[in-house]
């Protein structure tokens, strides 16, 4: 599933853009110049954000896992991103083959690379929309056609709500999403924080909203508010390097990276 109103057409090379951007800090092919000038920018600024997109990822990668062997068959992932293997779907299906997921984006070069997101095990399916965070209606309609509401499903919303400013009431657009969810259902997060380095994360922000992206990093305070109402998983609001670290992984530096992270069961 695709909306036929984006095309790759709609791709405008002109301004940064946050998923190019992010895939530049993985060491990905799909950006332009003017991403790769802006991402410089903030690697000058914050030198370990390469080390931050992988650590997010690998974030990313442990929570899915995690409740994929929680029995958890349902997945809606949205803030996708440009694919870059092994994705969510990979992940889960991987435990149980029979697992659907949904994909929501706003980017058009993520619609030009969604192929690639719709490889899926024969017994499970995957499916991608183009949408935008702030219009979770769409996303929840689009989404009821493949996933069934009344059984559990996990929502992801892996480092996209630091690009959702408070005009755009994010705590609002959280709740909407998780109204239209069953009871077991589960809540992922991961967040950019200022705590550590306000300064620094404050002229990150600039950048971003310099290039047309809104941006705005939160407080642990602010960050765990998103899970009200919800029973988390141990250990709570981490840092991603502290949730369920992989046994004799080498952390490095990682303990230091300013993300936020969180899993929680809606009761």
């Amino acid at each position: 599933m695709t909306d036929a109103g984006f095309s790759s057409a709609d791709i405008d090379t002109s301004k940064p853009q946050s998923a190019r951007m992010y895939d530049y800090f993985l060491g990905g092919k799909d950006n332009y110049p003017v991403d790769a000038a802006a991402a410089e920018q903030v690697i000058s600024l914050f030198p370990a954000v390469r080390e931050m997109a992988r650590v997010n990822r690998d974030f990313m990668h442990r929570a899915s896992r995690s409740l994929a062997e929680r029995g958890i068959r349902q997945f809606l992932d949205i803030g996708t991103g440009i694919p870059t293997r092994p994705n969510l779907h990979q992940v889960v299906q991987g435990i149980n083959p029979g697992a659907r997921v949904v994909y929501a984006d706003n980017d058009p070069i993520v619609l030009r690379h969604a192929e690639a997101l719709l490889h899926s095990t024969p017994e499970g399916s995957t499916t991608y929309i183009q949408a935008d965070v702030r219009e979770p209606g769409k996303i929840l309609a689009a989404a009821k056609e493949i996933l069934d509401f009344e059984q559990p499903i996990a929502l992801s919303l892996v480092a996209l709500l630091h690009l959702v400013a408070d005009e755009d009431d994010p705590r609002r657009i959280v709740a909407e999403l998780l109204d239209s969810l069953s009871p077991g259902s589960y809540l992922a997060l991961s967040h950019a924080t200022g705590d550590f380095d306000p300064e620094t994360w404050q002229r990150v922000v600039e950048v971003y909203r310099q290039g047309g992206t809104t941006a705005q990093v939160r407080s642990r305070d602010e960050f765990t508010s998103f899970f009200q109402g919800l029973e988390f998983l141990e250990p709570g609001t981490a840092l991603a390097a502290d949730w369920h670290p992989e046994p004799g992984g080498q952390r490095g530096g990682t303990d230091r990276i300013p993300l936020y992270v969180g899993v929680a069961r809606k009761p």
